[in-house]
């Protein structure tokens, strides 16, 4: 029997988690003793509250599946439930200095998941509430960096619909959706939070904490994760310096880029050519010797241009996916290619940059020795114009500045870019491919 495909994790709702058997296969597998965390809500909002296999749920169906499915269900195999309530969506539209609210203003799912963990004598961690916390104190620039705000030239990933390469191409900050440095900290919260509960006598939570390994509690217990995630720079947690913090803490883990001793990435300092070099090697699997002849020194755009042509042609022998069959036309459902984990956006946003090389306006400021190398690198897709991009657009500027100094933020943009493009699609990203 041909077992059916089932929709992407991005459909599942309280609704459709049971309508498909996912409710199913999870007490199947579980056993006696098992921990179920339940969070569901954002797909809960979907509007489709009247079809037979929608997603949507009032806060009255919402409940029912709560309490006349799931929880009893969960229960009677002898399994643990924990309920955890949806993180707040982050508004993507939001001004420096604003505050974040609680994005559950219509259906308060939150809030009736509170009122039943008290009723039915369900451990609850409040992450919906711990969510909204961390984005005030993280602050607007923070925390838009760090959700689905896609830039030009951040990463060559893509939807169903196209590249990302030149920004979002359905030009929007998803602030549902988020970035791996977000998901750490939502992990924090829920470890620390169920640390707290089971101190304060709250059995489940209790034996849960004491399961977790000693690292991740003597983290909680000091407040401290550096020696855990020593990805984590002091000073690009808050404000503009958060700008790539997602790119940063992804290449401090890889050990392609370093901290001070402090535990300072400093992104506004200059990037030394040695040091990009030596990360893009690492990072793309190539010897040394590939980018041999660069003079040390801080880093310009062009040598940087440069430097990325050289490593592309050093490592790939043809183009990789995300160059070819991972550009083009809207994949539909059901055709050869399609992925359901993948968003839909625009109609074929494409890979290359959206301006041909001749159209930039500074091309006659390039050096002569990196004239022909930056070029290439420019209609390769591996350095685009900074200047007038923005996060949640796909648009591309017109002004190359080769003379401009590159920062270590932003060579980090490069660098991670660099990195994905080698990575094989839907591989695990943490470590540094060696095939």
């Amino acid at each position: 029997m041909r077992r059916r495909r089932r929709p992407n994790c991005a459909s599942i709702s309280f609704r459709s988690a049971c309508s498909e058997g996912r409710l199913n296969d999870l007490l199947f597998a579980g056993h006696v003793g098992d921990v179920v965390l339940i969070q569901f809500g954002h797909n809960d909002e979907s509007e489709d509250t009247t079809r037979r296999f929608g997603r949507g749920a009032t806060e009255t169906m919402y409940e029912a599946m709560l309490t006349q499915v799931y929880l009893p269900a969960i229960r009677a195999r002898g399994m643990l439930p924990v309920l955890v309530t949806p993180m707040s969506r982050v508004d993507g539209q939001m001004k420096p200095g604003q505050a974040y609210v609680n994005s559950f203003s219509k259906r308060r799912f939150p809030d009736l998941l509170r009122r039943v963990a008290a009723r039915k004598d369900v451990t609850l961690v409040d992450l919906n509430a711990l969510s909204i916390a961390y984005y005030k104190h993280s602050g607007v620039e923070a925390m838009t960096a760090i959700v689905m705000s896609i830039e030009a030239g951040e990463t060559p990933g893509k939807t169903n619909d196209g590249s990302f390469a030149n920004g979002h191409p359905s030009n929007k900050i998803d602030g549902t959706h988020f970035k791996e440095a977000l998901s750490k900290q939502y992990a924090r919260m829920v470890a620390t939070e169920l640390a707290r509960l089971g101190d304060a006598g709250d059995p489940v939570a209790a034996a849960i904490a004491g399961k977790l390994k000693p690292a991740v509690r003597a983290a909680i217990a000091s407040g401290t994760w550096a020696a855990l995630q020593p990805e984590l720079a002091s000073d690009i947690a808050g404000g503009d310096a958060a700008y790539y913090r997602n790119q940063i803490e992804k290449l401090l883990q890889l050990g392609a880029l370093r901290k001070d001793a402090q535990g300072n990435f400093k992104p506004a300092a200059a990037m030394q050519t040695h040091e990009f070099i030596g990360a893009l090697c690492r990072l793309m699997g190539i010897p040394a010797a590939a980018l041999a002849g660069y003079a040390d020194g801080p880093l310009s755009r062009a040598a940087m241009g440069a430097i990325l042509a050289d490593a592309y042609h050093a490592r790939f022998s043809a183009r990789p996916r995300y160059l070819t069959d991972y550009n083009g036309k809207t994949v539909l459902p059901g055709a050869p290619g399609y992925d359901p984990n993948l968003d839909s956006g625009a109609q074929g946003a494409m890979y290359y940059p959206l301006l041909r090389w001749e159209q930039l306006s500074d091309t006659g400021a390039v050096p002569a020795p990196y004239a022909g190398k930056l070029k290439d690198a420019y209609e390769l897709g591996l350095i685009r114009s900074e200047d007038g991009i923005a996060r949640g657009r796909m648009v591309n500027g017109r002004i190359l500045a080769p003379a401009t100094l590159v920062t270590r933020a932003k060579a980090a943009k490069a660098l991670y870019f660099m990195w994905v493009l080698a990575q094989p699609p839907k591989a695990e990203n943490d470590r540094i491919a060696t095939d």
